[in-house]
C-alpha cells in the first residue's frame, strides 16, 4: 500500500506551489471539528478551523481514497464522527501526518473526484471551515488522476499538488454555448419591498446582491447574465417573468430579504413553485410579495382558464422538477457558508416562479425583521460569501443538468 509522498509537506508550501519559509506550528490554526455526509451520488466533507489555512488534495489508490491534507497545528477531537448516510464515501480518518500537517483519509466505495474545494472565513458564531465536494468519476479517469498526482510528486518534489478550484462557478469546462441566467432583483422604484427597523429597504439589499452575483458569474466565463432590473426601477411581477420567457433563460433566480411579524424567525431558503406552500409562513410571504402589483397601484393579472395542452403540462411539469434540482444545488452550497430556515427547500405559490417553458427558484436571503439577519445582510464579506455559494449551486445545477440521471430526476 502506497501511502505517498504525493502530498508533500504543506508546512513549507503555498497553495499556488511558491515556496515560503517554514511557519511555526504553533502559531498555525487547529481543526475544531470535522463532518462527512455521503450520498450515491455525491459527498461533503467540512473542516472547521481556527482560522483558514492552506490545503491540497491527491487521489490515491490500493484502496481507492482521496487525500486531503491541511496545514494545522493539531486537532482538537480524539476521533472523527462516523459518516452520515451511505453512499460514494464508506469511511474516513483524521491524524496529524507530522508536525504542522493534518491529513484526512476519504476512503471511497466507487470512484470519485474532488468537484471543488475552498476555504470560508469565520462569520458570526460559525468558525472558519474548509469545504470539499466529492462527486463520481469513472474507475479510468480515477487512475488517470492517481498516475497524475503520483508523477507530479515525483517529479515536483517542493511544489503542491493540483487543487480543486476554489473559485465559485469554474468547476467545470467553459461550455460553448453559455446558458442564460436571468437574475430578478425583488421590488424596486416605488415598491420599497419589506424594511427594516433601521430604514433599510429590501429593493436595496437585493440589488446589491445581484449586481455582486452578476459579477461572479460573469467573471467565470461560464454564463450569460442579465438582470431584470439594474437600478431602482419598478417592475410588475408579470413583466419578470415576461422578460425570463422572451429570452429564452435557462433559468430564473429572485431575490429577496422578507420580513415577518414574528422576529425570531430566521435564515435563507430557497423556494419553488407550487400551489400548496410548505407552511403558513411560506403562504403569508407568497402572498405578501403576490399582492406587491395591487400596492404599487397596478392590478394583478389573473391566470385565464384554459385547456392546457398535454405537452405544455408536462413541460411544466418539467420545468418544476429542473427548479427543485436548481434549489437542492444551491442549497447544498449555502448550507456550510450561512444560517438557514430548517427544511430550506421550501414551496409556495409565488406569482414570479409560473414561467411554464423557464426553471425558476425564489431566494430569500433572510428576514429583515430579525436583527442577526439585519446585521449580515448589509455586511459586504457576509454578501461576497452568499454570492460565492449562489454561483457555486447555480454551476452545479449547469453541471448535473448534463446528466440525464439527474435531469430526469423527480
Amino acid at each position: 500500500m502506497l501511502l505517498l509522498g504525493i502530498l508533500v509537506a504543506l508546512a513549507a508550501l503555498a497553495p499556488s506551489g511558491r515556496a515560503q519559509e517554514a511557519i511555526d506550528p504553533t502559531v498555525l490554526p487547529q481543526i475544531l471539528d470535522a463532518r462527512l455526509t455521503s450520498t450515491p451520488d455525491r459527498a461533503r466533507l467540512i473542516l472547521d478551523l481556527s482560522a483558514p489555512s492552506e490545503f491540497a488534495v491527491a487521489s490515491l489508490s490500493g484502496p481507492d481514497r482521496i487525500a486531503v491534507d491541511v496545514r494545522v497545528a493539531g486537532l482538537r477531537f480524539a476521533a472523527p464522527p462516523d459518516v452520515a448516510g451511505g453512499g460514494i464515501v464508506s469511511s474516513y480518518t483524521i491524524e496529524m501526518a507530522e508536525t504542522g500537517r493534518a491529513r484526512t483519509l476519504v476512503r471511497l466505495s466507487t470512484p470519485a473526484k474532488v468537484q471543488q474545494a475552498y476555504v470560508l472565513d469565520a462569520v458570526a458564531d460559525q468558525p472558519a471551515r474548509l469545504v470539499v465536494d466529492f462527486i463520481i468519476d469513472t474507475p479510468e479517469e480515477f487512475a488517470a488522476r492517481v498516475a497524475a498526482d503520483l508523477a507530479a510528486s515525483i517529479a515536483n518534489q517542493g511544489n503542491v499538488p493540483k487543487t480543486a478550484s476554489t473559485e465559485p462557478g469554474t468547476h467545470a469546462p467553459i461550455p460553448d454555448t453559455r446558458p442564460l441566467v436571468v437574475i430578478d432583483p425583488g421590488h424596486g422604484g416605488i415598491d420599497n419591498g419589506a424594511s427594516a427597523g433601521n430604514g433599510v429597504h429590501e429593493k436595496d439589499i437585493v440589488l446589491g446582491f445581484a449586481l455582486a452575483l452578476q459579477d461572479v458569474l460573469v467573471d467565470s466565463g461560464r454564463f450569460d447574465v442579465a438582470l431584470t432590473r439594474e437600478d431602482d426601477t419598478f417592475l410588475r411581477l408579470e413583466e419578470r417573468v415576461a422578460l425570463a420567457r422572451a429570452n429564452k433563460a435557462d433559468i430564473f433566480i429572485s431575490l429577496h430579504a422578507d420580513s415577518f411579524q414574528q422576529p425570531e424567525i430566521s435564515g435563507a431558503s430557497v423556494y419553488t413553485r407550487d400551489e400548496r406552500a410548505t407552511d403558513v409562513l411560506d403562504k403569508v410571504l407568497a402572498d405578501g410579495e403576490n399582492r406587491r402589483d395591487i400596492v404599487a397601484g397596478f392590478v394583478l393579472p389573473s391566470e385565464q382558464p384554459v385547456v392546457v395542452d398535454i405537452l405544455v403540462d408536462l413541460m411544466r411539469r418539467q420545468m418544476r422538477r429542473q427548479s427543485f434540482v436548481a434549489a437542492q444545488a444551491i442549497v447544498h452550497q449555502l448550507e456550510p457558508s450561512v444560517s438557514l430556515r430548517r427544511f430550506p427547500v421550501r414551496q409556495a405559490d409565488f406569482f414570479v416562479l409560473q414561467s411554464p417553458d423557464v426553471p425558476s427558484i425564489l431566494v430569500e436571503l433572510g428576514f429583515l425583521s430579525n436583527a442577526s439577519d439585519i446585521a449580515n445582510l448589509q455586511q459586504s464579506d457576509w454578501r461576497d460569501r452568499v454570492v460565492a455559494a449562489l454561483a457555486r449551486g447555480i454551476a452545479d445545477y449547469f453541471d448535473g443538468m448534463q446528466d440525464p440521471a439527474v435531469a430526469q430526476r423527480p
